[in-house]
């Protein structure tokens, strides 16, 4: 698999190998010794599969908070996401910034976002296919987000905003400058 950080060092991309023949391909994933030896460790305790009908769906900017903080490993196996993080770090040198990638079926990418960072990805392609696996359980009460549009992180989404489908929880997220601090270096 090749390993490949991102501006924001602890962001990574990775391209595990394919190996195929005329029947299809087989495909290594997630391997425990090679994703910790790339510093990827986990424990990961939970996989998510979303699935989205048309382009132009973004689901973000989420965060989980305190113990069950997430770190998160996101593919896409049908279609393609543009995929961010922000890091939401007090006192780190990159805080408030983002990095994306394009993450589709077809470039077979994954990108690893580790907690304390916020997450989004908009959709590129209709019938798009979303599997993440996550570090922390699901907790209701540690969520937390930011707007997707905040003009103080100036995310260049591939999308025009008047295309943008939102959840309406999604429409109604602070600004991060709004927010006491989320997580500390």
């Amino acid at each position: 698999m090749n390993v490949e950080a991102l501006a924001i060092a602890d962001v990574k991309l990775i391209t595990p190998a394919r190996f195929g023949d005329p029947r299809g391909f087989f495909s290594e994933t997630w391997n425990q010794g090679r994703f910790a030896e790339a510093g990827i460790a986990g424990p990961f305790i939970q996989d998510n599969h979303a699935v989205s009908t048309t382009a132009g769906v973004l689901r973000g900017l989420h965060c989980q908070i305190g113990p069950n903080a997430q770190g998160k490993l996101v593919r896409c196996v049908k279609g393609a996401i543009y995929d961010v993080a922000v890091d939401a770090r007090a006192g780190s040198p990159s805080f408030g910034k983002y990095v994306g990638a394009e993450i589709s079926a077809e470039n077979w990418m994954q990108i690893w976002v580790p907690a304390g960072f916020l997450h989004a990805y908009c959709t590129l392609t209709a019938e798009t296919e979303v599997i993440y696996k996550v570090t922390g359980a699901y907790d209701k009460a540690a969520e937390r987000g930011v707007i997707w549009n905040d003009p103080d992180i100036a995310i260049a989404w591939p999308v025009a905003a008047e295309e943008v489908i939102l959840s309406d929880k999604d429409k109604i997220l602070p600004r991060l400058r709004d927010l006491p601090a989320l997580f500390h270096v």
